[in-house]
């Protein structure tokens, strides 16, 4: 089906033209008064910038232990994102563990930022590898691992796993076995 991008004279035939990593949300509505359903969001944006839209969301607060390491472990049971070839509904669970250095991740701006990703067209390995920069990029820890379940999609269950170690730092309290 064509489809014409907001703000767009041309007409896309289809969708193997649109960059999958771009392509944030499609929603269709109907408008009685218009004969013909209208796209109501095509958003194309760079990864730059898709990716400065999700951290802006996450927030801070001071590590209030800073000479002893130990283990922050959140599981995130419900994650929710679109595939980026088919527009469905892609599931995951993540588990996110890290070793604060100066700054922790605050629990609510995690949850709002990962909920920012239900409207994005991104794979799965993009998703995961995303959501460990941008955490780590904002509180810095000694350790970071990010792993994704990614449930079942055309009888495939996917999981992906990143991590991060800071340069120097080393697990003398053996809190990662």
């Amino acid at each position: 089906m064509p489809v014409k991008l907001l703000g767009k004279e041309s007409v896309v035939e289809s969708t193997n033209v649109l960059k999958p990593a771009n392509l944030i949300f499609v929603r269709r509505i109907e408008n009685p008064s218009i004969d013909y359903n209208i796209i109501l969001g095509i958003i194309l944006l760079s990864g730059d910038i898709l990716m400065k839209l999700h951290s802006k969301i996450l927030d801070t607060f001071e590590n209030p232990e800073t000479k002893e390491d130990y283990l922050i472990t959140m599981d995130i049971p419900e994650f929710t994102c679109l595939c980026p070839l088919t527009g469905q509904p892609d599931f995951a669970e993540f588990v996110i563990n890290y070793v604060p250095d100066k700054l922790c991740v605050e629990l609510k701006s995690l949850k709002l930022y990962m909920g920012s990703y239900r409207d994005v067209g991104a794979f799965h390995e993009d998703n995961t590898n995303s959501i460990l920069k941008d955490i780590r990029v904002l509180i810095k820890p000694r350790y970071m691992s990010v792993i994704g379940y990614w449930k079942v999609r055309g009888g495939i269950t996917t999981t992906i796993s990143t991590k991060y170690i800071k340069k120097g730092w080393k697990d003398n309290n053996n809190i990662l076995v």
